[in-house]
């Protein structure tokens, strides 16, 4: 992580100009290029998602399975599957694959901005060319909030 002594001596994170910004969390997704320098960071929304998706109570309605033990009298019940949570997981994973690309055909620096449980989900999907150029992770819920908030998160990061 670029980490330097910020003009009032404390040590901040830099956000080099042309840097890309991906803040997310399973339903909503911004991704931001860094038009500043350094620690004049101006933030341009370049790509926003939100996903609409159904709580899992709408979309599946049997009641979790059962199954007979083979041996002995013994039964169990089957987990329901959480669609909502499928849903949230499969949008996650298409947003860490365009990031993937755009590290593949880029030079840019990436930050990514991520509720805890998405940033667990992705990092392991993270390629070897975004690994690279990835100069900080930050564990936050951001998504949904304008540029400025990013900025001033951004700006008084410290690893």
């Amino acid at each position: 992580m670029a980490n330097c002594a910020h003009p009032k001596g404390v040590e901040k994170m830099l956000v080099f100009h042309g840097a890309m910004i991906l803040v997310i969390d399973g339903a909503k997704l911004s991704l931001f290029r860094n038009r500043g320098r350094d620690f004049a960071i101006d933030l341009e929304l370049v790509e926003h998602s939100v996903q609409h998706a159904a709580q899992t109570a709408d979309i599946g309605t049997d009641k979790p399975g059962r199954s007979f033990s083979s041996v002995g009298h013994g039964r169990s019940a089957h987990e329901t599957t959480d669609f909502h949570q499928a849903d949230e997981d499969d949008f996650a994973r298409a947003a860490i694959d365009r990031l993937n690309a755009l590290a593949l055909q880029s030079d840019f620096d990436f930050i990514i901005v991520a509720a805890p449980h998405v940033l667990g989900f992705i990092r392991p999907r993270y390629s070897a060319d975004l690994k690279k150029r990835l100069v900080a992770e930050i564990d936050k819920d951001y998504a949904g909030r304008p540029a400025a908030d990013v900025a001033e998160l951004l700006l008084n990061y410290t690893a």
